[in-house]
């Protein structure tokens, strides 16, 4: 897995989840807790930098009143409204502070969805810098992390979703997704063995450079 073809695509880690306080945070806090999955988060990004991979932010938001979601909502996205949740320019929305930034992150605008790819440019920004693998982690992991997932596999990108580096609503959901439908799309991996393959491809790429100029 060569870094610099890397991208960690980090769904919805905004305070309306995160933090104590936000709209939708009671909902996955325990979750969350068991996983360690802010922790492991913070781990695997500050790695996953350090080795040469790409950051991608990817926060959900909506205007006031909610206009981009049909007239009569149901399932999920009605939950959003119905908790007054990732509304833009509220602090419910912002990106949390507890994990590590860099200038050279990349934030993608645009997201109403479920699917990460659908209403933004993620699969444009990706290809413009020639990623080939992507490493999901965030929330919710059977809604917005598996609806990414899905459309990254048809796409064609060499799919990873980090197993410990998500949350959803509740323990059996969680174990569901990870054990059951993740295989089925991605290579399910925690950040720790991820950024073994990560240490693996600058292995090898040390490797072809000796050989280069052997």
């Amino acid at each position: 897995m060569d870094p610099k073809k890397t991208a960690i695509v980090l769904i919805e880690y905004q305070n309306d989840f995160v933090s104590e306080g936000g709209a939708l945070h009671n909902a996955v806090k325990d979750v969350m807790s068991t996983t360690a999955m802010l922790d492991n988060s913070r781990a695997v990004i500050e790695g996953a930098r350090a080795r040469g991979a790409d950051i991608v932010f990817v926060p959900i938001s909506f205007a006031a009143g909610y206009p981009e979601i049909r007239a009569e909502p149901y399932g999920i996205l009605k939950g959003v409204i119905d908790t007054s949740a990732f509304r833009a320019g509220s602090w419910g929305a912002e990106i949390v502070d507890q994990l590590p930034r860099s200038a050279g992150d990349i934030v993608i605008e645009g997201k109403r969805g479920l699917c990460a790819f659908y209403s933004t440019n993620l699969d444009f920004v990706l290809r413009q810098r020639n990623i080939e693998t992507v490493a999901l982690a965030g929330f919710l992991t059977n809604c917005c992390v598996e609806s990414t997932m899905r459309t990254a596999y048809e796409k064609g990108y060499d799919v990873v979703t980090l197993t410990d580096c998500t949350a959803t609503v509740s323990a059996e959901e969680q174990k569901l997704a990870v054990e059951k439908n993740f295989p089925m799309f991605s290579r399910p991996m925690t950040h720790v063995e991820f950024l073994r393959e990560l240490d693996g491809g600058l292995r090898a790429e040390a490797r072809a450079g000796g050989y280069a100029t052997a």
